[in-house]
């Protein structure tokens, strides 16, 4: 998205509000689990990326930079308290976009996503439901595009060995994991 220089800086930013505003809740929404919260999450972000608006000067690093934001916003919410520990029910994922796909076998790999380790889960649903590069995500996560890229092959390694309801793993040629639209589906978006 790019955003028209000489447009005001409020037509600019409310631009940039619809155009990310369902990708920042679907992120929000998996880091806490709870749609309050995500709503809450998501408002926050804005409320600071209006403050620094005038400071981005990429806009092709729009989406990253307010992914950024978020990610620290949800860190902040536990700086002085413990999270408590939590079971997310993908069977209750609030539907934000219109299409999504709700087959047995997207639940199971949602299911599936959701059991991945964090440092695994997170990069993957930053590259498949964000659309972020390597680069992106290891801004955003401060690691190293390697180390990104060793998440992500590891992530999907993962959701290959991960049978589903009764059926055996599919082979390499039907695996449909790292496809970034039918991941994208089956994740909520």
């Amino acid at each position: 998205m790019l955003l028209k220089r000489k447009a005001s800086k409020g037509s600019r930013f409310e631009a940039l509000v619809r155009a990310f505003t369902p990708e920042l809740y679907r992120y929000a929404f998996w880091l806490c689990g709870r749609q309050a919260t995500a709503e809450d999450l998501v408002q926050e972000t804005f409320a600071r990326a209006w403050r620094s608006f005038d400071d981005l000067r990429d806009e092709q690093a729009t989406k990253a930079w307010l992914l950024t934001i978020l990610r620290r916003e949800h860190a902040r919410l536990f700086e002085r308290q413990r999270p408590e520990a939590r079971d997310m029910d993908f069977d209750r994922f609030p539907a934000t976009v219109s299409g999504e796909d709700v087959s047995a076998q997207a639940l199971a790999l949602r299911k599936a996503v959701a059991r991945l380790p964090a440092g695994y889960a997170e990069p993957l649903l930053l590259q498949v439901l964000g659309g972020c590069s390597a680069e992106e995500i290891a801004r955003i996560m401060n690691l190293s595009p390697s180390a990104v890229m060793t998440r992500l092959h590891r992530a999907r390694r993962k959701l290959r060995a991960e049978p589903g309801d009764g059926e055996e793993p599919q082979g390499r040629a039907g695996r449909g994991f790292s496809h970034r639209r039918g991941m994208g589906n089956a994740v909520g978006h």
